[in-house]
């Protein structure tokens, strides 16, 4: 069975409502990222960091896969894939795909503060109860935090995604601009020979190697299943 690897950033979420983190009316809002997403952040005011992503919880509770995450799932009928998403939404899964991996942490989960990566602490929340009460804490005694890799810190699940990658016989790419590191090299490390699919509403410009479909995620992935 042929490997697929899916590579997905904010545009994949966009017609399921999601706002992107930089667009100029996208998520960060009137939260400046050094306030709300960094770790010189958390330590100074972990109760305002807490409440700026209790908010984002509570704007994502209703928020469904559209057919683009859909189609997506629906590549595991013949192939084996793994989704590798700069997202922090739980789309992908609520579609039903099976293997994802998350870079950049996942929203719905939260975490010791003092050790990030122990699933032993992990908690996960619920649309019906999405919020980390201010104090609340881990079972190692810490505060509880994001499951959210902030800006500066290390991208640990980066190795996974590189292995992934490095094994495929496809490149899907939906929704990302391939300018935020580490994940933008991801596209490096691509066999040779392996054919990549960009899809994009945006001009990209020319990349070698690259088919471009240049819709959408969910009209992009119509497409693609024709081709493949």
């Amino acid at each position: 069975m042929k490997k697929i690897v899916v590579l997905t950033g904010a545009g994949m979420s966009v017609e399921s409502g999601l706002k992107t983190f930089r667009d100029a009316d996208g998520l960060w809002e009137n939260y400046p990222v050094q306030r709300v997403a960094t770790h010189e952040a958390w330590l100074e005011d972990p109760e305002y960091v807490n409440a700026f992503y209790n908010m984002l919880r509570r704007k994502c509770a209703n928020t469904q896969p559209n057919e683009g995450h859909r189609l997506v799932a629906k590549l595991q009928d013949n192939y084996d894939v793994t989704v590798v998403t700069q997202n922090v939404d739980n789309l992908h899964e609520m579609a039903g795909s099976k293997k994802v991996i998350h870079l950049h942490g996942e929203l719905m989960k939260v975490c010791s503060s003092r050790d990030v990566d122990d699933p032993r602490y992990h908690k996960v929340l619920t649309p019906e109860n999405p919020d980390v009460a201010p104090g609340e804490k881990a079972g190692d005694g810490s505060l509880l935090r994001p499951f959210i890799v902030f800006f500066g810190e290390a991208v640990p699940k980066i190795e996974d995604a590189v292995v992934e990658v490095s094994q495929a016989d496809i490149l899907i790419i939906i929704g990302t601009s391939l300018v935020v590191y580490p994940a933008a090299g991801l596209l490096h490390y691509a066999p040779q020979g392996c054919p990549v699919y960009l899809i994009d509403p945006a001009d990209m410009g020319h990349r070698s190697g690259v088919t471009h479909i240049q819709k959408g995620a969910s009209e992009g992935m119509k497409e693609l299943m024709e081709m493949l």
